[in-house]
């Protein structure tokens, strides 16, 4: 039987030539494992049906509700500082009454455009809203891409928020009581709420991905 040249290896010894390489070299090995947890926090597991979630927990109704607490004070409060501004500026001109009145019903209207744009905004593209992010969970679409809600997704959302608290907040109640928590909002948007440590956040996700493409590139 011919016994192989010098330069040749088997498979599996250049398999095994090639892992102890990569241990003895501080830097391949912090870019593997920079590169593996990369791949895992970019991942996003959102399964169908009444399976729980890959990832994470459904988010329960008090975080839920202290997180919109958050985004409501956020709103009211870029909304004072506008309705102050606009005050003063009018209190240096003489301005009828009706004309009052016209701006205090246009300034009401805004307020609802800004109150919706809010909540739409930030739920179709990172699927948190600052509230959301300080209490650590995200609004999913289960089936759809990346788990992405979208425009019309998270507008319906917004509605059914509103049909939700009409009937003394029984629509949030449901929450108690589904598998998934979910609300009437929920459904009405085929969406499901769940924690969102800080690894699967977007921007977490983008400084992982950013490290290891440095570590891959440090010789």
């Amino acid at each position: 039987m011919t016994r192989p040249s010098g330069d040749y290896l088997p498979p599996s010894h250049t398999a095994t030539a090639a892992n102890a390489a990569v241990s003895q070299d501080p830097a391949a090995h912090e870019a593997a494992a920079a590169r593996a947890q990369a791949a895992a926090a970019a991942r996003v597991h959102v399964q169908t049906g009444t399976n729980e979630h890959a990832a994470a927990d459904y988010t329960g109704l008090v975080t839920r509700a202290i997180a919109f607490a958050i985004d409501a004070l956020i709103i009211d409060l870029a909304a004072i500082v506008v309705v102050a501004i606009v005050a003063l500026a009018l209190s240096l001109f003489n301005v009828p009454a009706k004309v009052e009145t016209a701006l205090a019903v246009i300034g009401a209207f805004l307020f609802v455009v800004w109150a919706a744009a809010y909540f739409v905004t930030f739920w179709s593209t990172t699927g948190q809203t600052p509230g959301a992010r300080i209490m650590r969970f995200r609004v999913l679409a289960p089936g759809a891409q990346h788990g992405h809600i979208g425009p019309k997704r998270a507008l319906i959302r917004l509605l059914g928020m509103v049909l939700a608290a009409i009937p003394l907040l029984a629509g949030y109640f449901m929450v108690l009581f589904d598998d998934r928590r979910r609300g009437l909002h929920d459904r009405l948007a085929r969406t499901v709420a769940i924690d969102a440590p800080d690894t699967e956040t977007p921007a977490n996700r983008m400084r992982a991905q950013r490290q290891a493409s440095r570590t891959t590139r440090s010789p």
